[in-house]
């Protein structure tokens, strides 16, 4: 509670009240989590729920605030959108929209979550997930690069670096955000347009010396314009350069990951807008990337994010950005305390587990006049608490 509050200063304390107990709701819950449920389990009445999820709240800053309290201070930014499957006609924002795990377009909703990964721990933390609102002068890429632009005095809090999957990797996205003063890590098309900078020195003789020393075959490179970098796996080679992409009509860095046992398959190329960052780190960045999909897999299966049954596009906002900032507080509460060295896998299960049977523990407590202070009873509330956890 103290932890949030020191994150909430900008609401008074009966918002912050409601918001400490909603997110504790949404940690507890076992089934669905929707306005019918908080009225059961929670302290308010189902109307309350309703009418306080319509009041805007900036999760962004309370998000970079409690990430800025328990993180490592080795931060990217992460981008990607994530289908929410919605029934109804009247939803906002209801369209047709990517949906990964079923690998086509289906009807419903699009969250674009931004979150940072913390390098060190290893781990995604949710800041912000707007809504996918389609307009007929802006592709999808313009709208993703203009979420991060909007938003970019509070994510260069955290960093100016940005990491997406392969589909972010077009002009649309990149250029934008290049002109607003951040860095781009990603992955180009396995046929990518790239040319070798010309390396030869003048002759002297008339006119400009030529800049590009021809196309790139990613699986026929020229190592005479390429550096080998040092790896430690022994299967993988790795080759960075500057090169021109035609594409952004730039020179980037590129880092291509090249596997020695797997002779058909073209070699990866990964790049980032920054020709100064190591190859190493270029790597390091870019597969730290995945840690944002574990957010959306443990938001779905345990938090609610595919519950709500609201058509206001602030209660949807507050539901979507509840379910996900909710998992923040499970890792700083529950997991980050832990050694690093010491540190198990996190597991969103066991503090659903946790925090369901406490609810109610405290339950009974109250209707049965159970003092919990006793030391008889101590012992066994403890073992109550963490029954059906995976440690236990």
């Amino acid at each position: 509670g103290r932890s949030i509050r020191n994150c909430v200063t900008s609401v008074n304390k009966w918002r912050q009240d409601f918001l400490i107990e909603t997110f504790l709701l949404f940690l507890s819950i076992k089934g669905r989590i929707n306005f019918l449920q908080l009225g059961r389990h929670g302290e308010y009445t189902e109307q309350r729920y309703r009418q306080q999820f319509e009041d805007p709240f900036s999760f962004l800053t309370f998000n970079k605030e409690l990430v800025m309290e328990h993180g490592s201070g080795s931060y990217v930014i992460a981008i990607d959108p994530t289908f929410i499957a919605k029934s109804g006609k009247k939803t906002p924002g209801l369209g047709k929209f990517w949906s990964g795990q079923a690998s086509s377009v289906k009807d419903g909703l699009e969250l674009v979550g931004i979150a940072t990964i913390d390098i060190d721990n290893h781990t995604a933390f949710h800041l912000d997930a707007p809504q996918t609102m389609p307009t007929a002068n802006q592709t999808l890429p313009e709208i993703y690069a203009e979420m991060l632009i909007s938003r970019k005095e509070q994510l260069f809090a955290l960093s100016s670096v940005v990491v997406a999957d392969a589909y972010f990797s077009k002009k649309a996205f990149v250029n934008p955000l290049l002109k607003n003063e951040f860095t781009f890590v990603g992955r180009l098309r396995k046929d990518a347009d790239l040319l070798y900078l010309n390396k030869e020195k003048s002759t002297g003789k008339r006119g400009r010396p030529k800049k590009y020393a021809g196309k790139m075959d990613p699986k026929n490179i020229n190592q005479d314009y390429l550096e080998l970098v040092p790896s430690t796996d022994l299967e993988t080679t790795l080759y960075t350069a500057i090169v021109y992409s035609k594409s952004f009509k730039r020179e980037i860095r590129i880092v291509i990951m090249k596997k020695e046992n797997d002779m058909q398959d073209t070699p990866k190329i990964y790049f980032c807008t920054d020709m100064q960052m190591a190859a190493g780190r270029i790597i390091q960045y870019y597969k730290s990337r995945f840690q944002i999909e574990f957010l959306y897999r443990d938001a779905k299966q345990h938090t609610g994010l595919n519950h709500c049954q609201a058509r206001s596009e602030n209660k949807l906002n507050f539901h979507f950005n509840t379910a996900l900032t909710v998992l923040n507080l499970a890792k700083a509460t529950h997991w980050l305390k832990i050694p690093k060295e010491d540190r198990p896998s996190f597991s969103m299960n066991d503090v659903k587990t946790i925090n369901h049977n406490t609810l109610l523990i405290n339950r009974f407590l109250v209707k049965f006049g159970i003092d919990p202070n006793l030391t008889k009873n101590q012992t066994n509330i403890q073992e109550l608490i963490y029954y059906g956890t995976i440690a236990a």
